[in-house]
């Protein structure tokens, strides 16, 4: 039995879910003016799905200006935006090397040379992969309902894109950019080819199995050529050198793209010196030794890293002779985040004096943080870019890598603390805003996977139940299983923050349906709990109330009992039967005792809950509707029809008004109200209501889903019966 009053028979199985995917429409502004960078005003976000334009322009900071060299690769791929599509590109090679840049150039040539819909996806992080995939399948007319289903997992997400991407009437062409974890494609889920565009992939790994696949060809991607990397210099800084002296900057830094970028902003943006490119390269000489040691420490000697690390130390050693030391302060607490945007609104408590920044060298006060982030700017180290309306910062990941590697020791706790503050100030709340939440999630699992630690674990788990409540379930397992990861390996399998981790990770299985894992890690956690915390202590409490919904789901609601009673009464002692997180843990109760027929108890129960329910709450409160449909579906479960009818069209009529007809919630309440009507012989009624039912969750959760399967054999079995 679900908490949404509906039940799986045989193979079924029940998944319900809470919040909608609202895709929005954003537009990237890059202006040269110093309008002040934390003065913004919050994004009001509305209460609807909004145009699902989100990946239809390029999410890169400094478009190239030029795009030198490439010329027989870009040839190749221009011709197969040319063709009829069905095909996929993968583009590997070193961080830094112009993936990017290339992906941009050929962005635009579909849109603008070949009529193509452009689509581009953040392929870095499973949570922004998605949210990105999702917002394509919007674009390509997916309903609400639909994307909600696929958000919360109850529907195949790459599925329905694809579905979506494959009868699209318009030829596009897909950019999936940054895929340098090729897990975050989950087996090759998300890339598959169509007939209807072509898909472009860039990435730092060159040899996954899924490059392999039929229909996808591989292309590497290595520096440029010493001509035309001198050339790139000359672009970016003209007064500063010839090409002479330019082809010796670009062969010390090894025609890497980026290295040429931040040394050639660097030049171009000299305020209180006047650098020659013969200066720059003296400079390198004499700098490079230690700055590859110190960017290669702790990271192997990558050859990105150690040219990216040859230019950045320069920059930061010219900020700090401009009087702006806090700079490097600054770029090394953005080196323990992700290589992901960074919300301004994250920073905005550093520039308030709100964070405590003690023990972190150079210091970095509130007044210096925006001359020191524009200093970031200005030569290159950051970008500013907009993603849906939000106004963020973004370093490249290789020179973020080469940073972190640098980061003194005794230095990084005191970084960390700061980096977590600030995320954990950034959540939002209520916590079910997902895009915010999908623009934080990478930092904190970025952060704790660079610093691991108790302080770490805790924002992270905060997190990953902050998605799960979103209605993300997929991303929120995902999180919570790398985290569970890294609290065991740093702080032991038996600490209460390592604990949390896997009493989140628990709950993220049994949504997603594995209900015999998600029993047996509760299991793990309550011993583990008992011992360290004691049978009576609140977290004790809720894994066992989370553990009752997998043993109801696997048939065995004796055990389920037992663990919802022990869950009640600990929590009447330690929050009182007023508490919501009470009231939400009493009602479960319902279900469980009409499921083994406890007539008696059950009316024992459903009437103190109620009593207690109306003297806590107002009757539109979500867990008020709950708590009634708990103990409507219940009543039908027991054969009491009559009394069920007009709560049922009272959850019916909630829950519509709290979330909206498509909602899972209002479908199975709508669902309720027919099986109450068959119930009370009323059978054109619960035909038409069934049939209803069986129209919204198909739409939303695809025909082969195992609750449309079971709604469709309950319909055909009332029709049949109805037939002479």
């Amino acid at each position: 039995m679900s908490e949404l009053g509906a039940r799986a028979s045989g193979q079924g199985r029940i998944f319900q879910t809470s919040g909608d995917q609202y895709i929005e429409e954003h537009h990237h502004h890059y202006g040269a003016g110093a309008a002040p960078l934390f003065g913004t005003a919050p994004v009001t976000r509305p209460t609807r799905p909004a145009a699902p334009d989100s990946v239809r322009v390029p999410l890169v900071g400094r478009p190239p200006g030029v795009l030198r060299n490439r010329e027989d690769l870009r040839e190749t791929l221009s011709a197969a935006l040319a063709g009829p599509g069905g095909d996929a590109h993968v583009v590997h090679g070193m961080g830094g090397c112009g993936k990017t840049a290339l992906a941009y150039w050929l962005f635009n040539e579909a849109v603008y040379t070949h009529g193509r819909v452009g689509f581009w996806v953040n392929a870095a992080e499973r949570m922004s992969l998605r949210a990105g995939m999702l917002a394509v399948a919007g674009d390509r007319d997916a309903s609400a309902g639909e994307l909600a289903a696929a958000t919360a997992g109850q529907r195949a997400a790459a599925d329905l894109v694809y579905h979506y991407l494959d009868h699209s009437t318009d030829p596009w062409f897909l950019v999936l950019d940054n895929a340098d974890d090729p897990t975050v494609l989950e087996d090759g889920a998300w890339l598959r080819t169509s007939p209807r565009g072509t898909i472009l992939i860039t990435t730092r790994h060159a040899t996954s199995p899924l490059w392999r696949g039929p229909g996808v060809a591989r292309h590497a991607l290595g520096v440029l050529p010493l001509d035309d990397a001198a050339q790139v210099l000359c672009d970016l800084a003209p007064d500063t050198g010839d090409l002479t002296s330019a082809r010796k900057v670009a062969k010390r830094l090894g025609s890497l793209p980026l290295a040429l970028t931040l040394a050639g902003s660097y030049l171009a943006h000299q305020l209180l010196e006047s650098w020659t490119m013969e200066e720059y390269d003296r400079r390198l000489a004499e700098e490079s030794t230690a700055i590859v040691d110190r960017g290669a420490a702790g990271y192997g000697s990558g050859q990105s890293r150690q040219l990216v690390g040859r230019t950045w130390q320069l920059s930061l050693d010219a900020l700090t002779e401009q009087g702006l030391p806090e700079a490097t302060t600054l770029l090394r607490l953005l080196s323990l985040l992700a290589a992901d945007p960074v919300p301004l609104g994250v920073l905005a408590p550093l520039a308030r004096g709100q964070v405590a920044v003690d023990g972190l060298l150079p210091p970095l006060p509130a007044h210096q943080l925006e001359p020191a982030l524009r200093g970031l700017l200005d030569h290159s180290l950051a970008e500013l870019v907009d993603v849906d309306g939000v106004r963020c910062v973004r370093a490249h990941g290789v020179l973020l890598d080469s940073v972190a590697a640098a980061v003194p020791k005794d230095t990084r706790p005191n970084l960390a603390r700061v980096a977590a503050d600030l995320l954990e100030a950034a959540l939002p709340e209520p916590p079910g805003q997902r895009g915010h939440l999908t623009l934080l999630a990478p930092h904190a699992a970025a952060l704790v996977t660079a610093e691991p630690g108790e302080r770490t674990v805790v924002l992270a788990v905060r997190l990953v139940r902050a998605v799960h409540e979103s209605g993300d379930i997929p991303a929120a397992l995902a999180m919570a299983s790398k985290v569970v990861a890294v609290a065991e390996e740093a702080l032991g399998a038996a600490h209460p923050a390592t604990l949390d981790a896997q009493d989140a990770r628990a709950k993220a299985l049994m949504w997603m349906g594995r209900w015999a894992e998600s029993e047996k890690l509760f299991r793990t956690v309550i011993a583990h709990r008992e011992r360290v915390l004691g049978p009576d202590h609140l977290d004790t409490l809720r894994s066992c109330r989370g553990i009752r919904q997998p043993l109801a789901l696997l048939d065995r609601p004796g055990e389920a009992e037992r663990f919802a009673r022990r869950a009640v009464e600990g929590q009447r002692r330690l929050l009182g039967e007023n508490s919501p997180e009470t009231l939400d843990t009493w009602k479960s109760l319902l279900a469980l005792l009409a499921q083994t027929g406890k007539e008696r108890e059950f009316d024992t129960e459903a009437s103190q809950l109620l009593e207690a329910c109306a003297r806590a709450l107002p009757a539109d409160h979500p867990t008020a509707v709950d708590v009634r449909h708990e103990y409507a579906e219940s009543l039908r479960v027991l054969g009491r029809y009559e009394e069920a009818e007009p709560l049922a069209r009272s959850v019916l009529a909630g829950s519509i008004r709290l979330q909206g007809d498509d909602h899972p919630k209002s479908v199975a309440a709508l669902c309720l109200t027919a099986l109450v009507a068959h119930g009370l012989g009323r059978f054109d009624e619960a035909i038409a209501t069934l049939e209803e039912v069986v129209e919204r969750r198909e739409r939303a959760l695809g025909p082969e889903h195992p609750l449309v399967a079971n709604d469709r054999a309950r319909l055909t079995e009332w029709q049949a019966a109805e037939r002479p």
